[in-house]
C-alpha cells in the first residue's frame, strides 16, 4: 500500500505512524512537506513552497483562505512531479487546515483522503470565549469564522476524518461528526517512562529526583496555556519554599490568542512585575525530546493549565513520565484526568487555589504517589503507542478498501 503523508511540519502527528508502517512490510511511504522544514525524517520527501504570500489588498477575512490555496497549488505542482514518476498513492493521510491537500482528489481521483482534524473555529464557544477581555469585533467574528474555510474544503472531499480526542471532535460541525473517527496520536510509553535515577543540568546545577522542582511546559507563553496564572503561583511558592526551583520549557511568544497590548512579552511582564529568585527560576527555551523526558521524571509536581483548546501532548507524555499532575479543570483535561485519582485539578483563573493545591502536593510527595502511579496507567490503558497505532493502522486499511 503506498501512503502520501502531508504536514507542513511533517512528521508533526505522524511521527509515530511513520515509524510504525515504515517497520512494516508491504507499505511505501512518501511524505510531502514545506521547503523550510528541516526535521530530520527516514521517510522520503517531496517539498513544496508557496510561490507568494497572501496579498496584503486581499480581504483581511479571506487571507488565511488565500494562503491555503496557495499552499495547496504548490503542493499540487510538486506532486505532479511524483505522480509522472511513478508515485500513486492509495491513501492520503493530510494535516487539514493548511490546504496541501486541497487539489489532489484532482490529481489522483481514486486515492482515499483522511483528514487529521485538530481544531474547528467557534465564535461564541470554546476558547474564544473563554478568557476574560472585551468581545470580539465584528470583523473579529468573521475572520475567527473564515479559519474554517481551508478546513471544510478538506471535509468536504475527505473520505474519514481522525480527531485525536472527544472534545475536539465534538467541536466540529454535526453535518461531519459520523464521519470522524476519535482515535489519538499515541505516546510511546517504552521512551515516555519514570526513572528515579534521571537527572538535568540546568544552569550550572545538576538537579534530580531528590530536588523540590516545579515544571510548566507549552510551546509559547501565553494565556491560552495559563502562563500568567502560573507564574504568579511560582512566585508566591518560590517565596514561601527556599529550595524550590521552578523550570519553564517553552518560547518567550505567543503561539496561540492574542500578544499584550503594552508590547511586552508575556515573560517579560511576569519578570519585571513579579518577585523571583532567578537563581531557582530556569527558561530553557526549546529542549529535546531526552531533556523534555528528564524533566518530566524529576518533576515533584508538574503543572498544565489550559483554555478549553487543542490537547498539548506534553500533558500526557508528563502523566506516562509518572509525573504528578496539577491540571485546569478545562474540558481537554478532563477527557483524560480525574481529581484525586491520576491527577490534581483546579479552577483555571483561581491562582489561590492553584497555589493552595500545589503546597499539598510539594509538602506530601508520598501521599500523592498513587496518582503518579495511577497517571502512568491511564496513558498505559489509554494512549499508548503500542495500543494505538495498530489501530491507526487499521483504520488506513479499512479506508483504503472502503470498508468505512
Amino acid at each position: 500500500m503506498r501512503i502520501l503523508f502531508l504536514h507542513n511540519n511533517f512528521p508533526g502527528q505522524y511521527r509515530r505512524l511513520a515509524e510504525h508502517l515504515g517497520r512494516r512490510d508491504g507499505f511505501e511511504l512518501l511524505a510531502g512537506t514545506l521547503a523550510s522544514n528541516k526535521q530530520p525524517t527516514p521517510v522520503r520527501r517531496v517539498l513544496y513552497k508557496p510561490h507568494r504570500e497572501p496579498s496584503e489588498t486581499t480581504h483581511p477575512a479571506a487571507r488565511g483562505m488565500e494562503g491555503a490555496v496557495l499552499m495547496a497549488q504548490a503542493c499540487y505542482q510538486s506532486m505532479s512531479r511524483a505522480k509522472h514518476a511513478g508515485f500513486s498513492p492509495d491513501v492520503i493521510c493530510a494535516h487539514s487546515g493548511w490546504g496541501p491537500a486541497m487539489f489532489l482528489k484532482e490529481l489522483w481521483p481514486e486515492a482515499k483522503l483522511i483528514s487529521y482534524l485538530e481544531w474547528y473555529y467557534h465564535t461564541d464557544r470554546a476558547d474564544t470565549v473563554f478568557l476574560p477581555g472585551a468581545p470580539q469585533s465584528e470583523d473579529g467574528r468573521v475572520r475567527t469564522h473564515m479559519k474554517n474555510m481551508p478546513i471544510l474544503a478538506d471535509m468536504a472531499i475527505m473520505d474519514r476524518g481522525l480527531s485525536p480526542t472527544a472534545w475536539q471532535a465534538s467541536q466540529f460541525p454535526d453535518l461531519f461528526r459520523d464521519r470522524i473517527t476519535v482515535l489519538h496520536d499515541g505516546v510511546d510509553t517504552d521512551f515516555f517512562a519514570p526513572d528515579p535515577a534521571a537527572s538535568v543540568e540546568l544552569d550550572g546545577r545538576r538537579l534530580g529526583a531528590g530536588d523540590e522542582i516545579v515544571t510548566y511546559v507549552a510551546r509559547g507563553m501565553e494565556p491560552y496555556r495559563g502562563f500568567p496564572q502560573f507564574m504568579q503561583a511560582a512566585s508566591r511558592l518560590m517565596a514561601e519554599r527556599p529550595n524550590l526551583h521552578v523550570v519553564v520549557v517553552g518560547g518567550d511568544r505567543v503561539a496561540y490568542g492574542r500578544k499584550r497590548k503594552d508590547g511586552r512579552s508575556y515573560k517579560q511582564a511576569a519578570l519585571e512585575d513579579l518577585p523571583f529568585d532567578r537563581d531557582r527560576l530556569h527558561f530553557t527555551g526549546l529542549v529535546p525530546y531526552g531533556t523534555f523526558r528528564s524533566l518530566m521524571r524529576i518533576s515533584s509536581l508538574h503543572i498544565y493549565l489550559t483554555v478549553p483548546f487543542v490537547l498539548s501532548w506534553s500533558m500526557l507524555e508528563a502523566m506516562a513520565c509518572g509525573a504528578l499532575l496539577l491540571a485546569s479543570d478545562t474540558e481537554p483535561v478532563l477527557e483524560v484526568v480525574e481529581d484525586g485519582v491520576n491527577g490534581l485539578l483546579t479552577d483555571f483563573f483561581d491562582v489561590d487555589a492553584l497555589v493552595e493545591k500545589a503546597r499539598q502536593a510539594l509538602d506530601d510527595p508520598e501521599g500523592h504517589r498513587p496518582l503518579r502511579e495511577a497517571a502512568r496507567q491511564t496513558i498505559l490503558d489509554r494512549y499508548s503507542h503500542h495500543l494505538l497505532l495498530p489501530k491507526q493502522q487499521k483504520l488506513i486499511e479499512d479506508v483504503a478498501n472502503g470498508s468505512v
